[in-house]
Parts: C-alpha cells; sequence; structure tokens
C-alpha cells in the first residue's frame, strides 16, 4: 500500500506462459497488495504457470473475448477485491514493472488520476524495436486524436495504465469493444469525464514472444480509433450522444 491505498495489478493475458515469471519477478511487491491474471482462454500453459508462481486471483475465460473483454474481467475483479489503485500491465515483459512504483505514487498522492506509460515520449518505441510502420501510424493517429478530443497526450496507444478506483467506476468501460480499441475508449470515456491524465517515459520491448498485432488488425484498429475520437467530437459538441459517453 501507499498512503492506505490498495494497490492491485491486474495481467490480461493470452498466450503469455513464456513471459509471465519474467514479469512478475519485476513486480515491487513492496507497494502491490494484490495480482489478478484474466486468462483470456490461451492455447498454452498460462493458468498452469500463474498456479505454480503462486498468483492468488486467476480467472479463466471458457472462451476468447478478445483483449477488450479481458479487460473488463480484470477490472470488474479489480474493483470487486476494493483496490484504490488499479494497474493494467501486459505479461509479455513488453513493459517494464519497474515502473510501478512512480505510477502508482502520482495516483496514492493525489497528483494525477491517472498515469499512462509512454513509448513515444523520449526513444523508447523505436529503441526497443518497434516497427516503423507502426511508429508512423502511432504518431498519425495521435495528431488526428488530439485534434478531435482537444488534447495533449504524446500516445494513445500504449497497454501499460494505471487507473484510481474513482476513475473506473466512473467511465462505462462496459460499454466499450471487447476488440484492441477498447483501451482508445477508455481514454476517451477518461477524457470525457475531464480527468487529468499523466504520462511517464516508458521503454519496451519488441521480440518473439511479445504480444502484437499483424498489418491487417493494425488498419482495423486503426479506424476504429478514429470513429472512437470522431465520436467523442460529436458527442462533446453535443451533436450526437453515444452510449459509451453516458
Amino acid at each position: 500500500m501507499i498512503n492506505d491505498k490498495k494497490i492491485t495489478v491486474v495481467l490480461p493475458a493470452y498466450n503469455a506462459s513464456k513471459t509471465l515469471l519474467k514479469t512478475y519477478n519485476e513486480i515491487p511487491f513492496d507497494i502491490v497488495d494484490e495480482i489478478i491474471l484474466v486468462d483470456d482462454n490461451s492455447k498454452d500453459d498460462t493458468v498452469e504457470t500463474a498456479l505454480k508462481i503462486g498468483i492468488k486471483h486467476i480467472i479463466k475465460h471458457e472462451y476468447n473475448l478478445g483483449y477488450g473483454g479481458n479487460q473488463k474481467t480484470c477490472y470488474n475483479k479489480a474493483l470487486e477485491i476494493n483496490s484504490d489503485i488499479i494497474i493494467m500491465l501486459h505479461p509479455d515483459y513488453q513493459y517494464t514493472p519497474k515502473l510501478i512504483h512512480s505510477m502508482s505514487y502520482l495516483i496514492a498522492n493525489d497528483v494525477y488520476p491517472v498515469v499512462i506509460g509512454s513509448r513515444i515520449l523520449g526513444k523508447g518505441a523505436l529503441k526497443g524495436g518497434m516497427p516503423y510502420y507502426k511508429y508512423f501510424f502511432n504518431r498519425i493517429l495521435t495528431l488526428v486524436q488530439n485534434i478531435l478530443m482537444n488534447q495533449k497526450l504524446s500516445e494513445y496507444h500504449t497497454g501499460f495504465r494505471a487507473f484510481s478506483r474513482e476513475v473506473l467506476e466512473s467511465i462505462n468501460y462496459a460499454e466499450n469493444s471487447n476488440d484492441f480499441v477498447f483501451d482508445n475508449e477508455m481514454l476517451a470515456q477518461i477524457c470525457f469525464k475531464n480527468y487529468d491524465i499523466a504520462e511517464i517515459t516508458c521503454p519496451t520491448k519488441y521480440f518473439k514472444e511479445a504480444s502484437s498485432i499483424n498489418f491487417k488488425r493494425s488498419v482495423k484498429y486503426g479506424f476504429g480509433v478514429l470513429k472512437t475520437s470522431l465520436k467523442y467530437f460529436l458527442t462533446k459538441n453535443g451533436l450526437v450522444t453515444f452510449k459509451i459517453f453516458k
């Protein structure tokens, strides 16, 4: 805990058995109270690995619900066990858990209610091996999003995020997509509620076992991101109201 606030790390897992232990071993348990792993019907032995490690809260989906569907289960469970600070960390070891200290203290000391690990601040993305086409589209999408949503974030596409309980309880994440655009919809909801977002420079690693989506899925994701930003713009300006912002 920090300032008597319960800190929970949620791990949305899919075929993460080869990287789960590395990720787990870097989690700072001097402040982290609980770990929740949600397995989205993996084809490997992710659940067995989690059991060997000793993770207390393990949930296995009977069917693959998708990345967004996995996170919904993660956050529901985190709120159920009365977490005050919830940190979403991919168990594929692409993001370093060593930033959990910094992210948690910003929220625990009421400096920011949301903190994201940005691969774009500094040179973390390309240095870590992000494909150039992904970096290019990341920058273009972020520029368009910042214009439509009147924000100044360095990126909207990181998978390393920390939230206060209040934030998760105030946004309608249950209405979001079960696919990868879920992350963007969450940030749009958070901006819509006028919560401030802090960004921390985050090194990242791209390697064979790290989760990633192919070019076709990336294009689909890109259109989903633009659609989300347009929905935000229309709702914020009172033209149309979409469910995710209610």
